[in-house]
């Protein structure tokens, strides 16, 4: 059983050393890559402004954050829930340095989580094709309607889905090898199972005197007649009609 967490962030820009800082966390629990249902969501106070840019990215205004708490009061159940798992991130380097500022500044080591970049793996796995979230959602067919900005909950949520398609999907012929086990397994039910007897029974006078007359006629003048034609003579009983040509 492999346990990783697909995680996303919303800041108040690009580079912590700037000043800037973390707003919003969302992590996704993910078992062998499928989402449990577990998440982990918190808006965080950065005690700071909101410049015009980060706002038109994700909607979150100082005055919405000012109620809540700090990143200080997070960070121990947020380092709860990740535990030593491995982080599905797109892009990882940028919400990494993040969290390792944050982290830092409450006094805390900073992660040392494994990390899995799903940027770096989709340009792989597609080189030169566009791989942002949204362009990844497209590929793959995954609904992205309800994101008008980003949010990191429900990023966190796409990046799950677009993780698993990157890893090879569903994978169907697992699900097919699960199906056959389970069937192989399964008690066989008499009452269900078709068992072929052999049909024994006599026939009537009758139909054998029918059979017997049928036989002779077979082996009989009418055989005869066109077997003759075979070797080029005309039937005893008339001769067959030739196709009409156009």
């Amino acid at each position: 059983m492999k346990r990783e967490i697909v995680l996303d962030t919303e800041t108040t820009g690009l580079d912590p050393s700037q000043g800037h800082r973390i707003v919003e966390v969302g992590c996704v629990e993910l078992i062998n890559a499928t989402p449990t249902g577990r998440t982990y969501h918190t808006y965080i106070n950065p005690m700071r402004d909101m410049p015009k840019p980060a706002f038109a990215v994700h909607g979150l205004s100082a005055t919405f954050l000012a109620d809540f708490p700090v990143f200080e009061d997070i960070a121990a159940e947020l380092i709860t829930f990740l535990e030593d798992s491995p982080l599905v991130i797109h892009n990882a380097g940028f919400d990494m340095k993040f969290l390792s500022a944050e982290f830092a500044g409450v006094g805390q080591q900073t992660l040392s989580n494994p990390v899995v970049d799903t940027l770096r793996l989709a340009r792989t796995k597609y080189p030169g094709a566009p791989a942002s979230l949204d362009m990844l959602c497209r590929r793959f067919q995954i609904d992205n309607t309800g994101r008008d900005k980003h949010g990191a909950l429900i990023d966190a949520q796409l990046l799950a889905a677009v993780y698993l398609e990157l890893l090879g999907g569903k994978q169907p012929q697992l699900s097919l090898h699960a199906e056959r086990e389970k069937a192989a397994a399964a008690p066989i039910n008499p009452k269900k199972t078709k068992q072929h007897v052999p049909r024994l029974f006599t026939i009537s006078r009758e139909e054998k005197a029918r059979h017997d007359e049928t036989q002779q006629k077979i082996n009989g003048p009418t055989w005869e007649g066109w077997s003759s034609i075979a070797d080029g003579a005309q039937p005893a009983h008339g001769s067959p009609k030739k196709e009409k040509h156009a």
